[in-house]
């Protein structure tokens, strides 16, 4: 039976609170530490008081094409990309970092969730490690943007520079039900 370091056991436990804080899913943490399924719902139980929810992670690389989560992936991944190859870090630390400086980034409201979650920036890393997406750049306002690999990307131009007709119509008929309701009450 190989000894077990106390030390390492510790640093496991920092990560996983780590990522838990940040909203990861259980499958996330069982892949990046080495912690038992059972150590990891009883250390997830105790911080956020409910078990982790249950389901399939996200597979498809579809979603992350899509206008709004095609604009917080982009914003997300060129953060990771910056400091994988100008801060030196690298795995679960720099997703947690560019994580991190995502959500300082991106403005959301309390009891709301961003619109990318560390599970789904996770997995899209895993897309670009896998060579299923890539980057390119809008031939209009010259930033860069999460595509599939093997589109033809020549002229291609960004959600925010051509929006689609529907963007953002549905926060609005949201914001103006509950505005009635409130109205009505």
């Amino acid at each position: 039976m190989a000894k077990k370091s106390v030390v390492t056991e510790a640093q496991e436990i920092g990560l996983a609170i780590q990522l838990i804080n940040l909203g990861a899913r259980l499958q996330l943490l069982e892949s990046e530490t080495s912690l038992s399924r059972e150590r990891l719902l009883k250390l997830y139980k105790e911080l956020k008081g409910v078990s982790p929810p249950k389901g399939m992670l996200p597979f498809s690389i579809d979603w992350f094409i899509t206008w709004q989560p095609n604009i917080h992936s982009s914003i997300f991944i060129g953060i990771h990309k910056y400091l994988v190859e100008h801060a030196g870090v690298s795995g679960i630390e720099a997703i947690m970092k560019a994580y991190r400086l995502y959500l300082e980034q991106v403005p959301y409201t309390a009891g709301e969730e961003p619109v990318l979650s560390l599970t789904r920036a996770w997995t899209l890393v895993r897309f670009f490690s896998s060579n299923m997406l890539s980057t390119a750049c809008c031939t209009k306002c010259s930033g860069n943007f999460v595509v599939h690999c093997f589109d033809l990307n020549e002229d291609y131009v960004c959600g925010l520079c051509h929006m689609p007709s529907r963007a953002g119509k549905t926060k609005k008929v949201k914001e103006a039900r509950a505005e009635a309701a409130l109205l009505s009450a």
